[in-house]
């Protein structure tokens, strides 16, 4: 987003999500923050929703979600049983692969794209097997650039492979995609704070993304009105 005195800067938003025992979404609780460098704003709004639900459902399995950011893992590591790389950020890595490993060849690397990912969703181990495979793509004749893009590959998947057991968790009805978390980028930021022309001052802005996080989370506009009733408006500070 746009900020009058320090130009572009990243915003944060998080989701905590619930589903039932048959990996259905039931409730979302949204989350967001102006630009600020450490996000300790963020991570502390992340711990205290985390730790109403927890006490909430203290009997729920915790799943963290995310992409390959250092810092999300860091943090979800903290407050989750169980860490989850997106399924699609593991698959854009493959492509990357395919292109690296079959540059001639654009069918051939289709058809093993398709066929690793298949893997890699539905196979017990497959992360491991998949790197093994693309470290042997290093034997063959390949550019500089092209084993520079296969060493990138080979350290994502080694960083991340504990993340990658995608049959696991779809067994037992487990979200493997960061997608809710990717789609609240858009809807709570994108569309309200980065239209044509629009700059922001940090106050606003956070005024506004406590509003769209209000709206968005379910029962959380009500429960807003309620306290204003109960307290009055101080509450609103």
């Amino acid at each position: 987003m746009l900020l009058c005195k320090d130009g572009y800067r990243q915003a944060m938003v998080g989701t905590i999500s619930l589903y039932d025992t048959q990996g259905e979404r039931q409730h979302t609780i949204y989350i967001g923050a102006t630009p600020e460098y450490g996000k300790a704003t963020f991570w502390l709004r992340m711990k205290q929703e985390i730790a109403q639900v927890k006490k909430t459902y203290p009997e729920a399995l915790y799943v963290g979600i995310a992409d390959g950011a250092k810092d999300n893992w860091s943090f979800l590591k903290q407050h989750t049983e169980k860490q989850t790389l997106d399924f699609y950020h593991a698959t854009a890595d493959l492509n990357g692969v395919a292109s690296a490993a079959f540059p001639r060849n654009k069918e051939k690397g289709q058809v093993w794209l398709d066929s690793k990912c298949h893997e890699l969703k539905h196979i017990e181990g497959a992360a491991d097997n998949i790197l093994d495979e693309i470290k042997a793509f290093k034997n063959k004749k390949l550019s500089k650039a092209t084993k520079q893009n296969l060493d990138s590959s080979i350290t994502y998947f080694e960083n991340h492979k504990s993340e990658m057991n995608y049959a696991e968790s779809i067994e037992a009805n487990l979200p493997i995609g960061s997608g809710v978390t990717e789609a609240a980028c858009k809807t709570v930021i994108k569309q309200r704070l980065c239209q044509s022309g629009m700059k922001w001052i940090e106050k606003g802005a956070g005024i506004v993304l406590s509003l769209r996080t209000l709206v968005l989370t379910p029962g959380r506009w009500q429960q807003f009105w309620d306290k204003i009733n109960q307290y009055a408006l101080p509450v609103l500070a």
